[in-house]
């Protein structure tokens, strides 16, 4: 059986597809029965669709392998912590755990801003494991913004 470490390794190589389209660099996969059901990238800006993130997509495509909108027993495994969409699509599709590499202070809604996992409120609950390859994670996400700030900065140097 394969471990976390080994599935966050598919996520992040559909993270780098991500980046190789110019989109921020998440991945996801689903997983059930050790075996990878969805798979998906950022296309928010290649799709021009706000909802076309990484674990939407992934999510998605499991859900029409399986023909069943009900994911119980799987387990996604994404890059950066999950948002507040992407948390609620994961607990509609009762999707049973949930592991990420980083956090997201600004968005996340697995225990930074909000944690959507475990609220006695809603009648689903996932199971989150944190900080898997975390340092690689965040350094693909940090890669990313740092060459994006670079390319705006000579842009504005060039206009000059």
């Amino acid at each position: 059986m394969k471990d976390d470490v080994y599935w966050m390794g598919i996520a992040l190589r559909e993270a780098n597809k991500a980046a190789d389209l110019g989109e921020v660099p998440i991945g996801a996969v689903v997983v059930r029965d050790d075996k990878v059901i969805g798979r998906g990238y950022n296309l928010r800006e290649s799709r021009h669709d706000p909802t076309a993130h990484a674990e939407m997509i992934a999510i998605r495509q499991a859900s029409r392998r399986s023909g069943n909108w009900r994911l119980s027993g799987a387990t996604l495994y994404v890059t950066v912590e999950p948002c507040v969409m992407c948390m609620g699509g994961i607990l509609l599709a009762r999707i049973e755990r949930v592991v990420f590499g980083c956090h997201d202070p600004k968005a996340g809604a697995a225990g930074s801003l909000y944690d959507l996992s475990a609220d006695p409120r809603l009648n689903h609950r996932v199971t989150l494991t944190t900080g898997v390859r975390g340092m690689e994670c965040a350094a693909t996400i940090s890669t990313f913004f740092a060459a994006l700030r670079e390319r705006k900065r000579q842009k504005k140097v060039a206009a000059d």
